[in-house]
This record gives structure tokens, sequence and C-alpha cells, in this order.
């Protein structure tokens, strides 16, 4: 499925499907993500400007592509043994296995080596992010230990619905980022993040007059009707290996079916920085399971 650009229209081969909902392909509802220019990459105050005006950053190429496909093999080979890989494939396509897969022994692979494992940890305080990360918040910064990292094979059913980030993350500073990092080329169709253009002003609003806090759940599965209803666009992209997205806790962002035909999985993480003297949700300090009611 590629992604073209035609009188100002994107087009695809197929409709946009999330969950069962068909997201509308008009201009009014649907863009692409906008990187960050280079000439702002090492200008502070611009990059503070555009996530203020955006609510996020799109950083093409902020990591080296072999690294992270380096990582991507990693995390697929340690689970080729479970039948979640196609027989005889290369683990860096990370293309799924047509056959039944040992659920139990994947997730003691994922959850107690690979997310507690030096190369996760690795990956997640590269220097290049850290150096970032210091950069970019003027002071010494803090990584939550609990750390998210997924695959999702071709099929519908998995994407992730509409939410922001805060409603997870409600007892520290709202001044957390997350970064979202795609763990090999991720295109559309792979079942990529996508971000609803500007929500983060109106959701900042939303929240700071709520009553009732909205508490780790998601907004709905609907993205099409929170796009109506927002009036805003849904922002996709095509993912390479090696690009960096930073958002913010208010933006709301989902992704979409992996309709990969080839039957390659997406695999990514997203992790959360902040400076190391604003409140942290202390909730957040042990390693990710899916299981931790978060």
């Amino acid at each position: 499925m590629d992604t073209l650009k035609k009188e100002g229209r994107l087009e695809f081969s197929a409709p946009l499907v999330s969950n069962g909902y068909t997201l509308n392909m008009q201009p009014g509802r649907l863009g692409r993500l906008k990187p960050t220019p280079e000439a702002e990459r090492r200008d502070r105050p611009a990059l503070q400007n555009r996530l203020d005006e955006q609510g996020y950053l799109y950083l093409k190429s902020l990591f080296d592509a072999a690294k992270i496909k380096r990582f991507r093999e990693y995390y697929f080979k340690m689970l080729a043994e479970t039948g979640l890989l196609a027989a005889g494939s290369d683990p860096v396509e990370g293309f799924a296995g047509s056959g039944p897969v040992d659920q139990v022994k994947a997730h003691d692979i994922i959850f107690n080596e690979i997310v507690k494992g030096k190369e996760y940890e690795a990956l997640c305080t590269s220097p290049e992010l850290v150096e970032f990360f210091e950069w970019f918040f003027g002071g010494q910064v803090f990584l939550h230990k609990r750390k998210i990292i997924r695959h999702v094979k071709p099929g519908g059913g998995q994407a992730t619905g509409a939410h922001y980030d805060l409603v997870y993350l409600r007892e520290g500073t709202d001044q957390v980022l997350t970064a979202w990092i795609p763990l090999g080329d991720c295109r559309v169709e792979d079942g990529a993040l996508i971000y609803l253009e500007g929500s983060h002003k109106i959701i900042r609003e939303m929240d700071k007059q709520a009553v009732r806090k909205i508490q780790a759940e998601w907004l709905t599965r609907d993205l099409a009707a929170l796009a109506e209803k927002f009036d805003c666009r849904w922002l996709v992209a095509d993912y390479q290996a090696g690009d960096l997205v930073i958002h913010n806790a208010y933006i709301v962002h989902a992704s979409v079916d992996n309709t990969n035909q080839a039957g390659r999985m997406r695999l990514s993480t997203d992790i959360r920085y902040q400076l190391a003297g604003a409140p942290i949700d202390e909730r957040w300090q042990n390693h990710w399971h899916d299981h931790d009611g978060l």
C-alpha cells in the first residue's frame, strides 16, 4: 500500500481501518505528519514552539537505522522458538508465522527476558536519545522504568484506541514527554501510530475544566467519529528505521490495523522522559507487564 499525494489528497490502495472502524479519507479528515525541519533540529526555542503548537516533534533519522534493525533482529530471534515467525524467514523482516504460537512461552520471553534485558535498556538509554532530552529539557532527565514494547501481527482488532497519555500518568508532571520509536520501517499499512491534529489544545482545556478526570482509559475506538467531534484530521506517516516521534501528554493518538499483505509485523516501543526534578508518577517505576493495571 503506497501512500501518494495527488492534488492535496492522500491516496491508499485500501481504506484505513482501526478496530473495525474505517477512517474518513477526505482531505479535511486525513493528512500527513510533518517532519521537523532540519533547520530547527538544534534550535531549542524553535523546537519548543513547534511542540507547543503541534503537540509532537517528528525527528527523522535520530538513530542510526542499522542500530534499530539490529534490535529488531534481536527481538524476533528471541521469539522465534515460539512459532511467532514464519519458518526460515529473516528476523529483521519480522514476518508472522501461519501456525500456532506458544503464547505462554512468548509471554515469558517478552516480560522476563526482553523487557528486563540489557539490550532493551541500552536501546532506551541510547546516548543520542538521552543527550537530546537533556538538551531539550535543559537539565538532568529521568526515564520511567515502565517501558512498553509491542509487536503487532497483521489482522484486525489489535489497534490502539484513541487516548492521551496523561490519563495514565496523573500522579506526576504533565510535562512528561513520550518517545515513540518504530523498531524498523513502519508504513501506515503496518499499523503505524497516528495523531489527531491540534487535539492537545482541545484536550488540555477539557482536562482543565473537567470535574472528573479521565483515568487510564481510551477515549474511543471509533477514530472517524472522534475526528468529526473535534473537527480535526488524523495525521499519518510512513516511518523509517531511525525515526523518532516525541509527543506531549495531551495530544490524542491511536493506531490503525496492520494490513501488511506480506505478513510483516509492526514492532515499536514507547518510553517516557521528563526532568528529573519534576514530580514523578511512582506507579511507573516498575518494569512493564501486561497485567500491571496501568
